[in-house]
């Protein structure tokens, strides 16, 4: 069975706005829970299972995300005579990320000009990976998947490997595996919260995936492949959690079965562990079946409406949760501490819902002018 391009590639617009909906959740906690915070991985024993349950959708969000990304690359080329314009248009979007993270990104997180601090987060990481992939894509596609493999599982061998702030080695290491700081100057420090050496293994099994999803492609033969390696993955980190093996803090038997079964998703995303890829990215090939599945119907076309404009949605997203903060702050005041915040994870999921509804209606619009509009190719970039 083949089905028709705007059902196959609805269905990658609709996971990509399912996750969107995801981080904005995880961005409304941040926002308006500054006065509880969670750790990575968080304290199963202190953190309520309504907030842990917030946070652990939103692990979905930057794998899924990163996934898509290889995923569309590929399919941009299809529409390429050369894979050299791929690899020029990854090249450049990718240095576009990381001066978009560096500038409107961070400052709608730290409202500093200048910055003392900067922390290069997803979209860096997103950006050095499609820099990455730029190159990767002249590979043979078997070594593609080989090298995508070998980063999303054996990156965890290198988790004992540290260096000194006095290193040569500590930048280039800080940047690719081991989260840490940067001092730039006196007033000026980085935070590298996305090691990206395993994105880059993500970003390259998307790419890999990619004939999965070619115009002649066969639907029932792609389901069938995203059903297998989805299972697979989740299979392996069921087997390897239950044995506490490889890359994780050992999971405990709580007092409850909620407490067990949160100790047991308790997975690390700085950098994303095995165990954390194979769940989230077991989880984002399953749903890719059943939204494909489910066709060109409503919910999958209102998904769709927030995942074709994903880098507009990004920024916008950030500057109203900045103005809404420093609004409630300046009317109402803090009411934990320092900070204005909400006394339940229920408000955040309320204000999420709110926060979706409205910005529906934009993202649609930037959608529709980046269709309408080739002639003007910067849009291309969101």
């Amino acid at each position: 069975m083949t089905l028709s391009p705007s059902t196959r590639l609805h269905s990658i617009d609709a996971l990509r706005g399912l996750v969107i909906l995801f981080m904005l959740l995880d961005h409304v906690r941040e926002t308006f829970y500054l006065h509880l915070q969670v750790l990575d991985p968080m304290d199963v024993l202190q953190t309520d299972p309504a907030l842990f349950a917030s946070r652990t959708f939103a692990h979905l969000c930057a794998p899924v995300f990163i996934l898509l990304t290889g995923l569309s690359a590929f399919l941009y080329g299809e529409r390429q005579a050369e894979r050299g314009t791929v690899s020029s248009f990854l090249f450049k979007r990718g240095l576009f990320l990381v001066m978009l993270e560096i500038t409107l990104v961070n400052f709608a997180w730290t409202f500093q000009l200048p910055p003392s601090v900067i922390y290069l987060q997803v979209i860096w990481a997103i950006g050095l990976s499609m820099l990455a992939l730029s190159a990767l894509i002249w590979l043979p596609r078997a070594f593609l998947i080989a090298l995508a493999l070998l980063l999303i599982g054996g990156h965890n061998l290198l988790d004992g490997v540290h260096f000194s702030a006095a290193s040569w080695f500590h930048i280039p290491w800080a940047v690719l595996h081991d989260r840490g700081w940067i001092e730039v100057s006196e007033g000026l420090r980085l935070r590298t919260s996305y090691p990206v050496l395993p994105w880059i293994g993500v970003i390259a099994l998307g790419y890999a995936i990619g004939p999965w999803f070619a115009r002649a492609s066969d639907a029932d033969r792609r389901y069938r492949w995203l059903l297998t390696s989805g299972a697979s993955a989740l299979v392996a980190f069921l087997v390897l959690r239950l044995f506490n093996g490889y890359g994780e803090k050992p999971w405990f038997t709580g007092e409850t079965v909620v407490q067990t079964l949160m100790s047991f998703l308790n997975v690390t995303k700085y950098p994303p562990s095995l165990l954390f890829l194979a769940l989230t990215l077991g989880v984002g090939m399953l749903l890719l079946v059943v939204l494909e599945r489910r066709g060109d119907g409503q919910l999958v076309r209102w998904l769709a409406g927030f995942g074709a404009a994903p880098m507009f949605f990004y920024l916008l997203h950030l500057y109203v949760l900045k103005a809404l903060y420093v609004a409630c702050l300046a009317t109402w005041g803090p009411n934990h501490g320092q900070y204005f915040g909400f006394d339940s994870v229920s408000a955040l999921w309320l204000t999420t819902v709110l926060l979706a509804v409205g910005l529906y209606l934009p993202v649609c619009w930037f959608a529709r002018l980046k269709a309408r509009r080739r002639d003007m190719t910067w849009l291309k970039y969101f």
